[in-house]
């Protein structure tokens, strides 16, 4: 499994369209997308799924007019239920002869698909065996979604227990178990288990909201100096954990947001994602916006790192890196 940093022939997503998801904010977040699609397809190919034929018109009309190039957009007319498509997509790979290969693992909307606003979710786990992806095909008879694992390209990965070893994930399968997977369908070699992901993550702790590769043996991981917020004692274990081991570690402040209803969202600086030339970075109009930016820049000095205002993308819980997914270039 390449690293992030890697050359990407492409980064996938997924049109936003769902109220349930951004509740009387799906005109902003397309504003969003159309401003992240601009700078990655600068330099490199954008995969777009669309739900039909008059979306995709809809869509190009807007690409049109913010003069982004349609040519470096390939569309995908798809019926899907929502944009995380890391989390149900494929997990790419270069393969032994340095082609292309992907997993596709299972997902069962973070484990939650009895709960009525989960539900509708279920069908995404079907959207990849209804779109045709270069590359061989490995099938992973395992409930995992891409934002719960982290690559460095070298075999090593981060993730936690929170999430892999959640009940509702694979119940059948010990923590060892769980470990051949990863190690035999990613080229992984060293498993480093952080224990939890922020409060309110509804899916059970993503890695990619605590802790980043940004190079190999060098880990971005979010810290929090406030004593009394509610993510301190979980922030402080993993950096514990991972201060024991040998890397460099590299702390990233945490953003402070509430949703409208006073419950505090799962925001973080983490959820960046890396392209070809631009490092694109969740902001959150918060006071630590700046230092957020600076601190991934000096880790990014061949490539521009660009804030993204992510106030509304985050009510969906998610943002930047949850709505991407690298191609490697191989």
């Amino acid at each position: 499994m390449p690293a992030e940093w890697e050359k990407h022939s492409a980064t996938w997503f997924a049109w936003p369209y769902d109220e349930t998801t951004f509740p009387k904010r799906v005109e902003k977040v397309e504003q969003k997308y159309c401003e992240i699609i601009k700078v990655l397809a600068e330099a490199e190919k954008i995969e777009l799924l669309v739900l039909d034929e008059k979306a995709k018109i809809r869509i190009q009309k807007k690409f049109s007019d913010l003069k982004i190039d349609l040519s470096q957009i390939n569309f995908h007319i798809v019926d899907y239920a929502d944009v995380w498509i890391r989390d149900y997509g494929p997990m790419f790979l270069s393969n032994k002869n340095n082609s292309l290969a992907w997993v596709k693992a299972g997902y069962n909307a973070y484990g939650k698909g009895e709960d009525p606003y989960y539900a509708p979710l279920l069908k995404d786990n079907n959207v990849f065996d209804l779109i045709s992806i270069a590359g061989e095909k490995f099938k992973l008879e395992m409930i995992l979604e891409g934002g719960s694992i982290e690559a460095d390209g070298q075999g090593n990965l981060i993730t936690t227990e929170q999430c892999l070893l959640n009940p509702n994930r694979n119940p059948n399968l010990t923590k060892e178990q769980i470990e051949e997977n990863l190690k035999e369908y990613f080229g992984i070699n060293n498993i480093i288990w952080l224990k939890k992901g922020l409060i309110n993550d509804h899916t059970d702790g993503h890695v990619d909201d605590v802790a980043r590769f940004i190079e190999p043996n060098k880990i971005l991981i979010c810290c929090e100096d406030d004593l009394n917020d509610e993510n301190y004692e979980i922030l402080k274990e993993n950096y514990e954990i991972l201060a024991k081991l040998s890397f460099e570690i590299i702390k990233l402040p945490v953003p402070h947001m509430n949703y409208n209803d006073g419950t505090k969202a799962p925001a973080s600086y983490a959820n960046f994602y890396i392209g070809n030339k631009t490092v694109l970075v969740p902001t959150y109009n918060d006071p630590n916006d700046d230092k957020a930016l600076l601190i991934i820049q000096s880790c990014f000095k061949n490539r521009n790192v660009v804030g993204i205002d992510c106030t509304d993308l985050i009510y969906g819980g998610g943002a930047l890196h949850c709505i991407t997914q690298q191609q490697p270039a191989v």
